[in-house]
């Protein structure tokens, strides 16, 4: 765990991980909402390198993903979500576990061990921003439900 208050060296890391799950996930460099809160997991294997990521930030609203349309079946990246917002209080901005870990369950610790640490005892507080659709597959599953929430990490 990471915490915006932590060492120098520790922040930096945090920075080129980041800047290497951006990348890879497709998504531009943001500046979080409230920097001072936002809590990021590192997951170090056991090699002492980082296998995986998770970015966690304080949130106001969400909205429910809603059943898939036809148009959600030819694009991958589109879905729809409910018109109304629904109060919340954790958003879980990127997920990101090294490609030659993903399929050792290790980012369901990780999810896991964030909502404990933040002290959420239920996942229905909890959003994920814009996900891809490896992100989309995970949330259904992890969530239990195709209708998990989201959030708009952007505004």
């Amino acid at each position: 765990l990471v915490l915006p208050r932590d060492p120098a060296y520790a922040l930096r890391k945090v920075e080129d991980v980041q800047e290497l799950v951006d990348h890879e996930l497709g998504f531009q460099q943001v500046v979080p909402k409230c920097p001072n809160k936002t809590k990021t997991f590192l997951f170090i294997s056991d090699e002492k390198k980082v296998a995986g990521c998770l970015i966690a930030e304080p949130i106001k609203q969400v909205w429910c993903i809603g059943p898939e349309s036809s148009s959600s079946k030819e694009c991958p990246r589109a879905w729809q979500c409910s018109n109304v917002p629904e109060p919340a209080v954790c958003g879980i901005s990127r997920i990101w576990v090294f490609r030659l870990q993903r399929r050792k369950q290790n980012i369901n610790w990780i999810l896991t061990l964030n909502l404990g640490v933040l002290a959420f005892p239920e996942l229905g507080n909890t959003a994920f921003s814009d996900p891809t659709p490896d992100g989309k597959l995970f949330a259904t599953k992890y969530c239990n439900t195709p209708n998990f929430l989201v959030y708009n990490f952007n505004s």
